[in-house]
Parts: structure tokens; C-alpha cells; sequence
């Protein structure tokens, strides 16, 4: 008797399920009301936003002798020089013995740090040089980015140092600029503060370049890659350096924070060309500049 209620409940189960599957499909058929509002895409976070800027001009790094700097700037060098001289000392650094000179590296698109390079030449075999780092707004630290202790690198060379990325990650996040920073002179000014005196390709990407009879397949000028999940990749070919152009890449999570550095051989052809990273295989980059 039990088995036969069971059985004679199932055309019952089954009318109300097709019921709420008509429901189901009416409800499905009735349009969007007229003040629903469509959910917009997710944007990909961009830490260079390839507009957020004017178009950058400057494909270098100017730099200025102590005479040619402003008056604030050689006071605040003067008001500094202790503290640098004692974070100097803790990378082992004599900045209190022998004789140094300093240039001034003008990086616009870190606009509130003042950096120096501080160079000590003692011959073939003992020259030491360091980059530092001094807020003008006085919010931050003087830091200072070792690049050579008497002609030796510190650890590891300075373009790809761990130490080098970390303290330009903590300056970027204390300079807090106006405006969004140009991507090839946060590029460049990396560079620089890493030892080179940077100055970009100016030509256009896949061009080979002439340096008196030697081909460098490799240069190209500045691009930026950005990947679908955001954040950047910036190339670029510092044409200054001797004795042959060194190509940079400088990979950026979408919060802006430099992950990775590398710093290679444009190359002689007929070398091959260096492959790209993951982030750009999957990049879309913008075009180079005009």
C-alpha cells in the first residue's frame, strides 16, 4: 500500500517540475527593464596609461654638473650629505675617504626626489659609484643604490639587482606626482640610477642600427607592452652605452611595481633576437612613438 501512495505521488512531482520549468523560461523571456543598467567591463589596470600624459619628447637623461644645478637643489645635496655619507657606509662604501665628485640626474618623471651619482676615480681597477635618492617634499628617505665598490659590483650588477628594483619601488611610491608619470622616462630614469646614462633609439621598431660599420638588429625604440591582466612592459635601447648598445626590459605588475629588470647585448647580427617575455607574448603593445 505504501509503495502504491509513492507511485501516485509521481505525476504530481513531475507536474510541478514542468511548472517551474515554464516559469522558469517565461521569466527568462521577459526583457530587461528600462532602467536596468549594463555592468561595464572590467578595465585593465594600467600603470602608464598611454594617454594619462603629455607625449614625452626627452629620450635621455640630462645631466647637470654641480654649477648647473639650482640653489635648492645644491642645498638640499649639502643638508644630505651625512645621512648619505652613513647609508654609504652600511653598503661598505668609503664616502668619507678619497676624493668625490657628484652629477645630477634630472628625471622628470619623478619629480619631488632630487638624484645624485656620487663618483670616486682612483685609477684602472678602483672606481666606486653610487646613486642616491632625496625626497624635496621631505616625505621619504635618502637612499642610495650602490652600482660599483672599487670597479666590482655589489652582489649582482646593478640594472638587475634585487636591491636596485626594491629602493626604486620605494621612491616611486614616496614621490606621489601630480600627474602620471611618462613611461619611457620612468624607464629611463631606472636606468639611470642603475648606472647608465640612458638614451633611447630613435627609430622605428624593426629597424636596424647603424653604429659606424656594426649592425644592431636588436635596437629598436622605446615600446610599451600591456598585458591583458594589466600592468607594463617597457623596452627600450640605450644607444649611449659602450662598447655596443644594451637593450632594457622593465616588467611592471598593474599596481605599478617593478617586478623584473633585464639588461642585455643589443646584439651584432647575425645574433638572434632576445625572445619576449611571457607577460608580452600575451601583451598588445602601443605603438612606439613619432
Amino acid at each position: 500500500m505504501v509503495r502504491s501512495r509513492f507511485l501516485a505521488a509521481w505525476p504530481a512531482i513531475a507536474l510541478v517540475a514542468v511548472g517551474a520549468t515554464l516559469r522558469a523560461q517565461q521569466d527568462s523571456a521577459v526583457p530587461d527593464p528600462v532602467f536596468a543598467k549594463p555592468i561595464p567591463a572590467q578595465a585593465v589596470p594600467m600603470p602608464f596609461p598611454p594617454n594619462a600624459a603629455p607625449l614625452e619628447t626627452a629620450r635621455s637623461i640630462q645631466l647637470r654638473a654641480p654649477d648647473q644645478m639650482s640653489e635648492p637643489d645644491r642645498l638640499l645635496e649639502a643638508g644630505a650629505e651625512s645621512s648619505i655619507a652613513e647609508r654609504a657606509g652600511y653598503a661598505d662604501i668609503a664616502f668619507n675617504e678619497g676624493k668625490w665628485s657628484y652629477t645630477q640626474l634630472v628625471c622628470p618623471a619623478l619629480p619631488n626626489h632630487l638624484f645624485l651619482r656620487f663618483t670616486r676615480n682612483n685609477g684602472v681597477g678602483d672606481v666606486s659609484v653610487f646613486s642616491a635618492s632625496i625626497p624635496r617634499n621631505g616625505e621619504g628617505h635618502i637612499r642610495i643604490i650602490p652600482i660599483q665598490r672599487r670597479s666590482y659590483s655589489l652582489f649582482s650588477p646593478a640594472p638587475i639587482n634585487a636591491l636596485t628594483i626594491a629602493a626604486f619601488n620605494r621612491i616611486r611610491a614616496e614621490d606621489k606626482p601630480e600627474t602620471a608619470p611618462g613611461w619611457l622616462g620612468t624607464g629611463l630614469c631606472y636606468a639611470a640610477l642603475a648606472g647608465a646614462n640612458p638614451a633611447a633609439a630613435q627609430m622605428d621598431a624593426q629597424m636596424e642600427v647603424m653604429t659606424g660599420a656594426k649592425k644592431y638588429p636588436q635596437a629598436s625604440s622605446p615600446i610599451l607592452y600591456i598585458p591583458p591582466q594589466g600592468g607594463a612592459v617597457i623596452r627600450f635601447t640605450d644607444m649611449s652605452a659602450k662598447p655596443q648598445p644594451m637593450a632594457w626590459a622593465l616588467e611592471f605588475n598593474s599596481k605599478g611595481r617593478l617586478l623584473k629588470a633585464s639588461h642585455t647585448s643589443a646584439g651584432i647580427a647575425p645574433e638572434q633576437a632576445v625572445p619576449l617575455s611571457t607577460a608580452e607574448q600575451a601583451a598588445k603593445p602601443i605603438p612606439p612613438f613619432q
